[in-house]
């Protein structure tokens, strides 16, 4: 990938997210949100990512990112999700959850809603309120569920000001990460290496599925659904393995991969070519899985500037009894017989890459060292 361009923006950059371009349109990821985190100001910043190609005064080449607006916020932003084409949802570690609304006419971002104490502490050990951190954000019009450290998942609507729903002690361990399976089911994971679903039409606070990493209770960080297959599931954790799990059988993963060396932050099904999947990691690390079937004699051998390494894996669960054709490529990977490539994206190893998103033939990603990569060339 000889196309990635750096833009340095003097904040440690927690969150990275495409604004999604209108359904059947013929346009292409042209704006992202970014959210930062660890600095004295923390902000909420939209941008453009403009024309590539200008020469900077050391005659490298330095995407052209334009920052379109931006806007204070409170806190760490622990997640950022668009909610519509205007507004934008973050996560704050306030325990706060804001709705940002865009005003393309002059370029400001403006608090359009905000639930001040979405995520907090309670109990003898805590003063009557404390806050805790939103950890986790997801986005379905007009549904907005939120997920934090305090165990407590809420369901907002954008035009309401109390939660819908709030199921208080949804567990005991910190959640990480939310994301819907079908509108009203939501899956979690925890800091104990569980899945949990949860269906908002039961009116308890029990989940209806757990599905759990055998043996070391493994911290999982992180959590996407297959765009197509809504049973099919990749998560990532502080060991840096990639777990992808099948929903309808079993509790265990279908197959663990190892990846990173570090925690994996975010994991990625690209939305319109899931055979393409993207992790990110502490280890500064941004990789691109590759399971489609049209590569020729893949091999498990890892792309970096010409060094390769194999990597691991194992497919728990037999899948022959599944109809073939209906199989995700993902599921379907013997080991033995079919390989995933992976190509590492970024030219060198930098500080933790913490978020990236992808959209069509193009992908950010932002950094600890106070950077953000673009590339429109993903599959180039």
């Amino acid at each position: 990938m000889e196309d990635i361009y750096a833009k340095f923006v003097s904040q440690k950059i927690s969150k990275t997210r495409w604004r999604p371009v209108s359904p059947g349109s013929l346009q292409t990821a042209e704006t992202f949100a970014t959210g930062s985190w660890d600095n004295e100001e923390n902000y909420v910043s939209l941008w453009s990512i403009g024309d590539f190609g200008n020469l900077d005064s050391d005659g490298g080449f330095e995407g052209d990112h334009q920052l379109l607006c931006d806007i204070k916020h409170h806190g760490d932003v622990m997640d950022l999700q668009f909610f519509d084409q205007e507004r934008i949802v973050a996560a704050s570690s306030t325990g706060c959850v804001t709705i940002f609304l865009h005003h393309p006419n002059n370029q400001t971002l403006s608090v359009n809603q905000q639930w001040t104490t979405a995520h907090y502490h309670t109990g003898p050990g805590s003063p009557s309120y404390s806050s805790a951190p939103c950890t986790g954000v997801v986005c379905h019009n007009p549904e907005i569920v939120t997920v934090g450290e305090d165990g407590r998942i809420n369901l907002f609507r954008a035009d309401h000001k109390e939660a819908v729903r709030t199921i208080d002690n949804a567990d005991s361990s910190t959640l990480h990460a939310v994301t819907f399976l079908r509108t009203p089911e939501i899956l979690t994971v925890n800091s104990i290496g569980q899945l949990k679903i949860w269906d908002f039409r039961q009116q308890g606070n029990e989940p209806s599925q757990i599905l759990s990493l055998t043996g070391d209770r493994v911290p999982l960080h992180c959590v996407d659904r297959h765009p197509n297959q809504q049973h099919v599931v990749a998560t990532g954790g502080q060991d840096g393995m990639l777990s992808i799990w099948d929903v309808r059988q079993g509790t265990m993963p279908v197959s663990l991969l190892k990846a990173h060396e570090a925690e994996m932050w975010e994991v990625h099904f690209h939305p319109s070519n899931p055979d393409h999947l993207f992790t990110c990691s502490e280890d500064g690390s941004l990789w691109h899985w590759n399971a489609s079937t049209d590569v020729p004699e893949k091999s498990s051998l890892f792309h970096q500037g010409g060094r390769t390494s194999a990597f691991l894996s194992h497919s728990i669960s037999n899948q022959a009894n599944v109809q073939q054709s209906l199989i995700s490529s993902w599921l379907s990977t013997d080991p033995a017989k079919d390989r995933i490539e992976i190509t590492s994206l970024l030219p060198n190893r930098t500080l933790s890459v913490n978020s990236l998103d992808v959209l069509g033939p193009c992908l950010v990603c932002g950094t600890d060292a106070e950077a953000i990569y673009v590339t429109r060339q993903l599959f180039r």
